[in-house]
């Protein structure tokens, strides 16, 4: 398929429409965003990713340090993304494996799971729903920041309006905090596909999925990000995870190299924060700053309530 093609998936006129809502309805901004998409993705051979395996053992490491799976789908046929971004550490691995491997998420949810989830469901899908643990989240997550931004410009820039919409579930003090401060600064669009969930999130998601969709984590019965669940999705061991390195796998060993495949990451080319991505992450370094001399000055002063006793 053409770049195009991989795309719109045969859908020419609901691509266009979702670059155009992605730029407001202003058909100049949105043609310049399909094609700054196209220019990258012939650029950084984007149509070839499922074709470049990463090699098991960096590939688990990434399991270990992205948390990510698929945990089943809505009443509606949407597939159900479960991210554990309070536990994920992203210190396993170079920036390039990081990005390679969300891009290959990407494309085979692009190319795979929702044409598969249309005939399965006899209706198009073309979005997907995601539901972000914070689980576990801390100041250190200061870190991983400037590497998120990276995931998710290139998401709001080459894979636009893919996501219906985004729960957030296990927040912890410190996300209702940070929250406060990003939520002004997105658009009006985003915020309204954002929705915090109280607790775990179990009673407002069974109105929209059954039980057996829902992602480990937002189960009562288990508590937080556990990585040791029988049905934790985040998991190599996962049904998803195997299914994706198999087509993976496939995919190269079909294609006739017409050069010599090469060893390690893929080197995708980054792109630059736009001027929403870089507000966002200042707001949140700065929120996540103040806790973080909060928690040294708490520190202190209970040393020193300490050594005075």
């Amino acid at each position: 398929m053409s770049p195009l093609q991989n795309i719109h998936q045969g859908r020419p006129a609901d691509t266009l429409a979702r670059f155009l809502k992605a730029r407001e309805g202003n058909v100049t901004k949105a043609h310049k965003m399909l094609v700054d998409c196209l220019k990258w993705r012939v650029e950084n051979e984007i149509d070839y990713i499922l074709e470049k395996p990463i090699v098991p053992a960096v590939y688990r490491a990434i399991r270990d340090s992205h948390l990510i799976g698929l945990s089943g789908y809505s009443r509606e046929g949407l597939p159900v993304f479960a991210i554990g971004v309070g536990l994920s550490t992203f210190d396993k691995a170079s920036v390039n494996y990081y990005v390679q491997s969300h891009i290959q998420i990407n494309e085979y949810r692009d190319r795979v799971i929702l044409p598969s989830a249309t005939k399965k469901y006899g209706r198009h899908i073309s979005k997907c729903l995601k539901v972000f643990d914070m689980t576990g989240l801390k100041l250190s997550a200061l870190s991983q920041i400037k590497l998120l931004t990276i995931i998710s410009t290139i998401d709001d820039l080459n894979y636009p309006e893919k996501t219906l919409t985004y729960y957030i579930v296990n927040a912890p003090y410190i996300f209702s905090a940070c929250w406060k401060v990003v939520k002004p600064l997105l658009h009006e669009r985003t915020r309204q596909k954002v929705q915090v969930l109280s607790g775990c999130g179990q009673d407002d998601l069974l109105k929209v999925m059954d039980h057996a969709s829902l992602p480990h984590f937002c189960r009562r019965e288990g508590s937080g990000s556990s990585r040791h669940a029988s049905d934790n999705c985040f998991s190599l061991d996962h049904s998803f995870h195997q299914e994706l390195y198999n087509y993976i796998k496939q995919q190269s060993a079909m294609r006739k190299p017409v050069r010599p495949v090469k060893q390690g990451s893929v080197h995708v080319a980054l792109p630059e924060s736009g001027s929403e991505d870089m507000d966002i992450g200042k707001a949140l370094e700065s929120e996540l700053q103040k806790f973080d001399n909060q928690h040294k000055l708490n520190g202190s002063l209970e040393d020193l309530k300490i050594n005075h006793d």
